[in-house]
């Protein structure tokens, strides 16, 4: 059996919702688009997470970024709240929420803007990090999900 390296499987609660895998949609496309899970609407100045019902694994010294896909601002008036979403190893399968890879959006537009099911709003770029030749070697395990560090 081939030991699982790094990719994305669909979270329980949306197993049965047809929920599409990240893919790359070009031979040389660095990232692995991300579609919305559900319908929503975002209203105008608001900001929404938007639901993928996926969650990602990956090794020790990798990370998954999540960065807006470019056409989201210009032709829908979304931008990523956080500039870049990273998405870490220990979030995968954590006890609050089976590491549910959500999407802050932020319409800075005058008027409400509906998300469909399916549409792409999203990228994800896995990537290797280094750590300090210092660096702790036992942190705290995480214990919940979405912004759960709290550090």
């Amino acid at each position: 059996m081939k030991t699982k390296m790094r990719g994305f499987e669909v979270v329980k609660e949306y197993l049965d919702k047809e929920i599409h895998l990240p893919m790359r949609n070009t031979t040389h496309a660095a990232g692995y688009d991300f579609e919305s899970a559900e319908t929503l609407t975002i209203p105008a100045h608001g900001i929404v997470a938007v639901s993928t019902g996926i969650k990602s694994y990956m090794q020790d010294n990798e990370v998954l970024q999540i960065y807006p896909r470019s056409s989201l601002a210009v032709k829908r008036h979304l931008m990523l709240v956080n500039s870049v979403g990273i998405i870490d190893k220990d979030y995968y399968n954590n006890p609050s929420n089976e590491g549910h890879i959500q999407i802050l959006l932020r319409n800075f537009g005058d008027e409400d803007t509906i998300i469909q099911k399916g549409e792409r709003i999203a990228q994800g770029i896995f990537m290797t990090f280094l750590l300090c030749d210092n660096e702790k070697k036992n942190g705290p395990t995480r214990l919940g999900g979405f912004g759960s560090t709290g550090l």
